[in-house]
């Protein structure tokens, strides 16, 4: 068994001028009540029972884990500098907004680019892991970067320098430090920015080839906490992260992890983990295991970027389809590229319902508006059911924008909101609608 080669591996080896903000005059909506999530069921087996799965078929793992692994097999980085510095090129001053919710200065952005020490990229290059659930931030600083806070729908929580998070003891690939090396520029399999150094250790090659080489399994569970075979805690289990095993009874895996106070030496430990939370493979993808990990997912809040450990629209069905074996990109619109797309901009509301109702296939459909994805599950009632991680619906009282906060993941139909007083209809989903795609598995 493949899983034995790590046994050996550890024997061997034993991330302008200040102006005050004047806000806006603005309507906060309230509703005790949202009609969708009172008259739709919210349990998953409601849609999935009655699916034919055995008409599915399944992505090989082995293509599941070359990406996940993609970082550990780089020499190079594969973006370039101009991407590092996009974050410059779409945030202005004058537009953006600190922390105080007031304009951030011109020396912040200069501050930020000398932090972001272009001049040293690719000057580190190497193969990494993280050691707990970091922060990608799209500037090396903690500090956010808000647009306009008296609009709805921008201000907390929605900070734009949040570009992802990434789960304890994934692989990554550094590139480069900041000026002050308090941060680490690192692309991961699903996207790049800025942790801090404390948050990762270096691997050799030796090291990640034994890793890859070794049995993968995947946690089924949410924040289950890990520990060493000694007690110690090392990080929370999430739905989404693949470790290596080093061996198994009948109630447990034990899995390789790695701890670490230094860059420089990687701390190789064994965890054992029930089998209740880990899968030795890939699910099938069957009813069953749909309602476990949905119901696991659905336990975070909608996170902007991840952040706060929870997740938005996209993390949420990149992790929920990450233990069947289906590999999804990380941000929505990449997200809607994926598989066989048809085109819905254009339609009016009833064509683009009756192309989903003659096209989409519960649980393998996705439905993609602008900054928003969503996975079809079927039909209830004649409408069309989403499930999806939303941050709420959108209101407009006296020209005034505002929001009903839903912040979790639900399943709603396309016209969410429809029913609520002072409902925005020009934010309506299906109405908004670009694409819809179906994944090949």
């Amino acid at each position: 068994m493949r899983y034995y080669i790590i046994i050996l591996t550890i024997l061997i080896f034993s991330g302008c001028t200040q102006k005050e903000l004047t806000p806006q005059k603005k309507e906060k909506i309230y509703s005790s009540e949202i009609y969708d999530l009172v008259n739709i069921p919210q349990k998953v087996n409601t849609f999935a029972s009655g699916v034919n799965f055995t008409q599915m078929s399944y992505i090989n793992q082995d293509e599941y884990e070359e990406s996940y692994f993609r970082p550990w097999n780089m020499n190079e980085p594969s973006i370039s500098k101009k991407d590092v510095m996009w974050p410059f090129r779409s945030y202005k001053l004058e537009k953006s907004y600190g922390e105080n919710l007031q304009l951030l200065k011109k020396n912040f952005f200069t501050q930020m680019k000398e932090e972001s020490n272009l001049e040293a990229y690719a000057s580190v290059n190497k193969k990494a892991i993280t050691i707990k659930y970091s922060n990608i931030r799209a500037l090396p600083t903690e500090k956010p970067l808000l647009l306009d806070p008296s609009k709805a729908g921008e201000g907390f929580p929605f900070d734009y320098l949040q570009n992802s998070t990434i789960q304890a003891n994934k692989p990554i690939f550094v590139s480069h430090y900041s000026k002050s090396g308090e941060w680490a520029f690192i692309e991961s399999s699903f996207t790049f920015g800025w942790i801090k150094t404390n948050e990762l250790v270096f691997l050799e090659k030796n090291q990640t080839d034994t890793w890859q080489a070794a049995q993968q399994i995947f946690l089924t569970k949410e924040e289950i906490p890990l520990l060493t075979e000694d007690g110690k805690f090392l990080f929370n289990s999430k739905v989404g992260t693949m470790l290596a095993l080093v061996s198994e009874s009948e109630d447990f895996f034990r899995v390789l992890t790695v701890s670490s106070s230094s860059l420089e030496k990687p701390l190789f430990v064994k965890s054992k983990i029930s089998k209740s939370i880990a899968s030795k493979s890939s699910l099938a993808f069957n009813a069953s295991n749909l309602e476990s990990i949905i119901n696991e997912v659905s336990q975070s809040n909608y996170g902007w970027g991840g952040m706060y450990a929870q997740r938005d629209c996209s993390s949420m069905l990149r992790d929920m389809f990450a233990p069947f074996g289906v590999w999804l990109p990380r941000n929505s619109y990449m997200q809607s590229k994926v598989g066989e797309v048809i085109q819905l901009e254009g339609l009016s509301n009833t064509q683009k319902t009756a192309t989903i109702k003659a096209n989409a296939l519960p649980f393998k459909t996705l439905l993609y508006k602008k900054g928003h994805i969503m996975l079809y599950v079927g039909i209830y009632n004649g409408e069309v059911i989403v499930f999806h991680d939303t941050w709420g619906i959108k209101t407009k009282k006296n020209g005034i924008e505002g929001r009903i906060i839903i912040g979790k993941p639900i399943f709603s139909t396309l016209r969410l909101g429809e029913k609520q007083e002072f409902y925005d209809e020009s934010s309506e989903m299906l109405r908004n609608l670009k694409s819809m795609n179906t994944l090949n598995y």
